[in-house]
């Protein structure tokens, strides 16, 4: 008896059961299949220290300011385009269009599969309204009432799967953008440091990956590092963002 209840558990009858696809599921599939079908992606990957950017949030926490670190991150990926212009661009047949704003999506799963609201002009606003901003819209997305314009015309986008434990991963660019920054776990690891007279020690600090999935026809390799780069600068030394 034991050991038929062993069988049984180790394989169970299962049937095939076929999904109708939501409109939603529908075109989120033909816009992925076009993204990595017709979009040239490439990929840098680098790791930023999270020391001076945790204590950063702790500190706007204590005050009553509710900021995420989602919230940070985007003000940090929207001063960087600011610096670096030609990255905020598109892809066209008659040209590279470079944007005159700097429109962020924001990917947010949802049941049927993911959106990306849009949080506009987010280089000039505070962090106290992209923090009020970005709530309203994530809410709106996952109870399905944001309006046809909240989730179209970004000129850049964001994913964050750091809350489900990812360490690293690389996302899928959202046409017409020139590229998505992917963001992995806030987690503790060992790094060396090397002092002035050139000794090394082993510290432990909070530390996140980050992935920058680049449109070739728009950004060659040098311009995605110098990209990413000042991404990881801002977040490492993070002042910049309170203003």
């Amino acid at each position: 008896m034991v050991v038929r209840d062993l069988q049984a558990i180790a394989a169970p009858r299962r049937v095939d059961e076929t999904i109708p696809l939501s409109p939603m599921r529908r075109t989120i599939a033909r816009r992925l299949v076009e993204a990595k079908t017709t979009v040239p992606h490439f990929y840098l990957t680098r790791d930023a220290s999270g020391e001076t950017l945790v204590a950063l949030h702790a500190q706007l926490k204590q005050s009553g300011l509710q900021v995420s670190l989602n919230d940070l991150l985007i003000k940090a990926l929207a001063i960087a385009l600011v610096r670096h212009p030609t990255a905020n661009a598109s892809f066209t047949e008659e040209g590279i269009v470079r944007h005159g704003r700097i429109d962020i999506g924001i990917a947010v799963a949802i049941e049927e599969g993911l959106v990306t609201p849009v949080l506009r002009g987010a280089a000039e606003k505070p962090l106290r309204t992209i923090a009020a901003e970005t709530r309203d819209l994530i809410a709106r997305a996952r109870a399905r009432k944001l309006k046809a314009d909240e989730f179209t015309g970004s000129t850049f986008s964001l994913s964050n799967l750091g809350m489900f434990g990812i360490r690293e991963f690389a996302a899928i660019i959202n046409p017409p953008e020139s590229g998505i920054l992917a963001v992995g776990a806030m987690e503790k690891r060992p790094i060396v440091v090397t002092d002035a007279t050139g000794h090394d020690a082993i510290f432990v600090r909070p530390m996140m990956t980050l992935t920058l999935s680049c449109d070739h026809r728009v950004l060659d390799g040098a311009l995605g590092a110098q990209l990413l780069g000042e991404i990881v600068g801002i977040l490492e030394q993070p002042a910049v963002l309170m203003l």
